[in-house]
């Protein structure tokens, strides 16, 4: 499933590597795809917290366009910067928690489908997302290779996109449920097995070497190509 799942992703960006490639030619700004991006993941996050399902994961599918493009188009355009790949990690956290709290205010405000122990496990989700992403950005100040999980961020958008986008509320929200449920169990997941290879890559022989490239690791500027995501 890794591997077909891979290639796909694979296929995906030499589909977009010609746009890029043109949006590079033109002077097109990776700053301002990431920005637009961003703006498109808020925007789906109101369509869900006002009850529009669908549409929310029609918006949210073309983040997965800018998402890609905004690094296809810095390395094309050979603009890969230390403040991009941080302005892009930083607006991916403001998206990932407006995404959990538009759902949130579905679920608590919703005439039909208010649900406690659904806006509970929204709450629950959104604190995982940001954890698998401080764990992964924590181990890299000290030099270690953190990028492992169940469920990683394009996966997870692929979730909240497309069975939104074609199903919405169908069976009587039972899909959207579901994934909401989903994404809060893999995030903590994901955050466990992260932690657990932190551990293992901490207690071995090489801990002296890892301290000393923690102590004086710049996290993000020595080895990020331009956008990193969780």
């Amino acid at each position: 499933m890794r591997a077909l799942w891979e290639g796909i992703k694979e296929g995906y960006l030499r589909l977009l590597d010609p746009v890029a490639g043109a949006l590079a030619r033109m002077g097109v700004s990776p700053n301002a795809l990431t920005t637009i991006g961003a703006v498109f993941t808020v925007a789906a996050a109101v369509a869900f917290g006002f009850g529009h399902i669908m549409l929310g994961g029609w918006v949210l599918s073309l983040t997965a366009l800018f998402d890609v493009l905004d690094g296809r188009v810095a390395r094309h355009a050979n603009r890969a910067t230390v403040f991009g790949a941080f302005y892009d990690s930083t607006l991916d956290r403001i998206g990932d928690g407006a995404l959990m709290a538009g759902l949130t205010m579905f679920y608590a405000t919703s005439p039909r489908f208010s649900s406690a122990p659904l806006m509970v496990v929204c709450l629950v989700g959104m604190i995982g997302t940001f954890v698998i992403s401080y764990t992964r950005a924590r181990a890299e100040a000290l030099g270690l290779d953190a990028k492992v999980g169940f469920l990683q961020r394009p996966e997870r958008f692929v979730l909240l996109s497309a069975p939104q986008a074609l199903f919405g509320l169908a069976l009587g929200g039972k899909v959207l449920a579901g994934i909401v449920i989903l994404l809060a169990l893999t995030a903590w997941i994901t955050a466990v097995q992260r932690i657990l290879v932190v551990r293992k890559l901490t207690t071995t022989e090489e801990i002296p070497r890892i301290r000393v490239i923690g102590e004086n690791a710049t996290p993000v500027g020595q080895q990020a190509t331009r956008r990193a995501h969780s």
